[in-house]
C-alpha cells in the first residue's frame, strides 16, 4: 500500500505543477489599448496578452498525460490470475483405463478398484462412471 501511496502523491505533485505552469503570471500594466512593442503582443484590460502561443496548452496536455500514465500504473493490479483451462463438457474417461482409475479415485474416497465402484451417501454401491 505504501507504494501506491507514494505514486499517487508524487502524482498530485506534479498536477499541482502543472496547474500553476497554466495560471496566466501578470506582466505588467498596459499604458492604454492596443498593440504594444513588437512579438504579438497587445493590452488587453490592462494586460499583455500574447497572441497565437500555445505553449502552455501543450506543456499542460504532457504533465496531464505523464501524471495520468503514472496513477494508471500505480492503480494496476500486479498480480492476474489466468483460470486453468476447463474441461469440455460431459468429459468422462472410458471406464476402466488408467485415467478412469485416477479420476474415480481423486472423485470418491470410498472407491473401489476392484469392482469400480464408490459407497455413495444413501449407504449403496454406485459404479463410478
Amino acid at each position: 500500500m505504501g507504494r501506491k501511496l507514494y505514486f499517487a502523491f508524487v502524482a498530485a505533485l506534479a498536477a499541482i505543477f502543472a496547474m500553476a505552469a497554466v495560471v496566466p503570471a501578470e506582466a505588467g500594466r498596459g499604458h492604454g489599448k492596443g498593440w504594444k512593442g513588437g512579438g504579438g503582443r497587445y493590452v488587453q484590460n490592462n494586460y499583455y496578452v500574447r497572441r497565437g502561443n500555445s505553449s502552455n496548452a501543450l506543456a499542460a496536455g504532457l504533465i496531464g498525460l505523464g501524471v495520468g500514465a503514472v496513477l494508471g500504473s500505480a492503480l494496476t493490479p500486479k498480480t492476474v490470475y489466468v483460470a486453468p483451462p476447463a474441461r469440455p463438457v460431459g468429459y468422462r474417461p472410458r471406464p476402466w483405463t488408467e485415467d478412469w482409475f485416477a479420476y474415480c479415485h481423486s472423485r470418491y474416497r470410498s472407491f473401489d478398484p476392484r469392482s469400480g465402484t464408490y459407497l455413495g451417501y444413501d449407504g449403496y454401491e454406485h459404479f463410478c462412471r
